[in-house]
C-alpha cells in the first residue's frame, strides 16, 4: 500500500523545494512546506494547494533555529495530518575561498545545509517511526563529490550530508525508516542564477554535462518523490546523482 501521510518539504517556496512539494502532491500526498521566505512559502502552499487538490501548510521558519522545530513539525501535523516523511531541501551557498572565510559565513552554510537535517529527522522521529513507509530525502549536491574551490563551507556541508544520510540510514532502517540523498549536478534555480547570469557560465556549466544542458528543477523533484514513495521501497542509505552526466567525465 503507497504511503499516505504527509510531507514536510523544506526550502520549498522556489527552485528545487517547490519541485518536490508539487511532485509529492502530483501523488495525492498533502505537504507541509516550510521556508525562510514567508510570503513565498505561503503563495506557494496555496498553490500547490489549488493545482493539485490535497492539504498544504505554509510555514515561514529558520531551519537553523533548532529549538523552534518540534513546534513546527506539532504546528505541521496539526495542518495536514500524520506525518511519513521529509524533504530537507533549504540550502545556501557563501562564495569565501579557504584564505577568506569567516566565522559567520561558514556556521550559517553549514548550520542550513547540513546541522538542520538531523535535527529535523530528530524532531519528526516519533511520527516517522509510526508511518508505514516513512522515508527521508536530504538534497546534497555533485560539489559534496567532487568540490569548488570558491565554496568550501558548501562543499564540506554537501559532503557532510552523505556521512549523515549512511549514519541515519543505519540508525533508523529497523525501524522502518528509509534515508537517502539526491545530488544535483547544476540546476536552473534561484540559488544558481546569479552565477548564470556571470558571462559565459552558463555555457561552461551546459558543456560539463554529457547532455548539453543545464538540468530543471521538476528533474530533481520527481526523483524525490520516488524515493519518498513504496516504489522504492528497497533504497536507503543512498547518494544518487542526477547531474546530466557531469560527474561521469570530471
Amino acid at each position: 500500500m503507497a504511503p499516505t501521510s504527509a510531507v514536510i518539504v523544506t526550502g520549498g517556496a522556489s527552485g528545487i523545494g517547490r519541485a518536490c512539494a508539487e511532485a509529492i502532491a502530483a501523488q495525492g500526498r498533502a505537504v507541509a512546506v516550510w521556508d525562510l521566505n514567508t510570503d513565498g512559502v505561503l503563495a506557494a502552499a496555496q498553490e500547490i494547494a489549488s493545482k493539485h487538490n490535497v492539504s498544504t501548510f505554509g510555514l515561514g521558519i529558520d531551519v537553523t533555529k533548532t529549538a523552534e522545530l518540534a513546534n513546527a513539525v506539532d504546528a505541521s501535523r496539526t495542518a495536514v495530518g500524520p506525518l511519513g516523511g521529509l524533504v530537507h531541501a533549504a540550502g545556501t551557498v557563501r562564495s569565501q575561498s579557504v584564505g577568506d572565510l569567516d566565522d559567520a559565513g561558514w556556521d550559517f552554510v553549514l548550520n542550513v545545509n547540513l546541522r538542520a537535517f538531523p535535527m529535523l529527522v530528530q524532531a519528526m522521529h516519533s511520527d516517522l517511526a509510526a508511518a508505514d513507509g516513512a522515508a527521508v530525502v536530504g538534497i546534497a549536491s555533485i560539489e559534496g563529490w567532487i568540490g569548488n574551490a570558491a565554496i568550501p563551507a558548501y562543499c564540506a556541508s554537501k559532503a557532510g550530508m552523505l556521512g549523515a544520510v549512511r549514519s541515519m540510514a543505519d540508525k533508523l532502517g529497523p525501524e522502518g525508516i528509509r534515508v537517502n540523498a539526491i545530488c544535483p549536478g547544476f540546476i536552473e534555480t534561484p540559488m544558481l542564477g546569479i552565477t548564470l547570469d556571470i558571462p559565459g557560465m552558463r555555457n561552461r556549466f551546459e558543456e560539463s554535462s554529457v547532455l548539453k544542458r543545464i538540468g530543471q528543477p521538476s528533474e530533481i523533484g520527481e526523483p524525490a518523490a520516488f524515493l519518498l514513495s513504496d516504489k522504492a521501497s528497497f533504497i536507503t542509505g543512498q547518494s544518487i546523482v542526477i547531474d546530466g552526466g557531469v560527474l561521469a567525465t570530471a
